[in-house]
């Protein structure tokens, strides 16, 4: 049993007698615990940055990724890139002001209400990685159809057969499972670690309600 739940429990005895020193002490467990969350959301945040950032520069020297290099691909990834960087800096300050609010709030009202915002934010974090994912495999597709010679070379035998139309919906089909199964890997570790993040906040949440309620 934690400290917080050992604090519950001798608030709603009914001899205590500084009811409300024991509801403040709650609120302040409950602070403290939500504080510590969103300063972890910040550092897994930053983590994950750090993760994809050295498997990209694993792959770097890849045949795969020396052949792409060679293709004229600055125009369409680079703004790609600097966008989903600006925004992932954006993210990394809203992860870290949410914190820096949450850590001075002085009223379960303020707190309720920063912590239904640090929620919207790691949501809308999760949101964008995935469609920033969709977004860079559209790209590298597109990009490799337009001008790898070997996808144009099969492309146009498959014109001349008449099979065009195979040819691209097969190509699309195979994107769209592995982007499927990315997709999946990804939600699957935002589940485990952001999702158990936010159930913990989640609680903070119903236990500020009820002392709100309570006073």
């Amino acid at each position: 049993m934690d400290e917080l739940e050992l604090l519950k429990k001798h608030w709603k005895r009914e001899d205590t007698e500084y009811p409300h020193v024991s509801a403040n002490a709650i609120y302040k467990m409950i602070l403290k615990r939500s504080s510590s969350i969103v300063k972890w959301v910040l550092i897994i945040s930053l983590l994950e940055f750090g993760l994809w950032t050295s498997l990209a520069l694993i792959f770097k020297d890849s045949k795969g990724t020396q052949n792409f290099d060679k293709l004229d691909s600055d125009y369409l990834l680079i703004p790609l890139s600097v966008a989903g960087y600006i925004i992932l800096a954006y993210f990394f300050y809203l992860f870290y002001r949410n914190y820096r609010r949450i850590s001075v709030t002085d009223s379960a009202k303020v707190l309720m209400e920063n912590i239904l915002k640090t929620r919207k934010t790691v949501k809308n974090y999760v949101i964008f990685n995935l469609i920033f994912m969709v977004a860079s495999f559209a790209s590298v597709l597109y990009i490799e159809l337009d001008q790898d010679p070997t996808m144009i070379s099969k492309a146009q035998i498959a014109a001349a057969n008449g099979d065009v139309f195979m040819f691209y919906a097969k190509i699309i089909l195979i994107v769209a499972g592995v982007i499927a199964v990315f997709a999946g890997i990804l939600l699957l570790f935002y589940w485990l670690i952001y999702g158990l993040l936010l159930r913990k906040l989640n609680r903070n949440y119903k236990e500020l309600k009820k002392l709100e309620m309570l006073n």
